[in-house]
């Protein structure tokens, strides 16, 4: 695969729709050719301590940050075209999926996701201690420092997607 969009999504909360940060990487011809990120105000907008403690945003770092339709409208243009690459895709699918339907917007036909923790699996199996972003990657070559901020977390999926999809 050498054109595709990695992406990954950060919550607030529980809620698949609270999305606070976004992460996208576009590959295109092999190469990474654009990288987006956006802090968003969620919705529900409340975060849990759960959340905070693994990314590491608060209600204050997106209190005054733009809504999802607004953040997503300077996103898609970038992405029209490409499949989805995610790591556990399953998570990041759903989270997309809430945000278009807690806001009313009619969710793309088009947006084809791959998942790259299926591939690692597919491609390491017992290799690996575990398939978690930050061990996939360092076995593809790619350090993780940031993990779990959206933009490097795309950035890693986006390696590893180079490397075994």
């Amino acid at each position: 695969m050498t054109d595709f969009a990695a992406i990954d999504f950060e919550t607030a909360n529980n809620e698949r729709s609270s999305v606070c940060s976004i992460g996208v990487v576009v590959v295109r011809g092999g190469q990474i050719t654009d990288r987006l990120y956006s802090l968003v105000r969620p919705c529900p907008n409340y975060y849990c301590d759960w959340n905070t403690q693994v990314h590491g945003l608060t209600r204050e770092d997106t209190d005054h940050a733009p809504l999802f339709p607004e953040v997503w409208s300077d996103i898609a243009p970038h992405i029209t075209g490409l499949p989805l690459v995610a790591h556990n895709s399953p998570f990041d699918e759903s989270c997309l999926r809430a945000t278009f339907r807690t806001y009313g917007m009619e969710y793309p036909n088009d947006y084809v996701f791959h998942c790259t923790c299926r591939a690692s699996r597919r491609t390491f199996g017992h290799e690996l201690p575990n398939h978690q972003l930050h061990t996939v990657a360092a076995r593809c070559g790619y350090d993780l420092t940031q993990h779990h901020h959206a933009l490097a977390d795309a950035e890693a999926c986006a390696w590893i997607a180079r490397a075994i999809l």
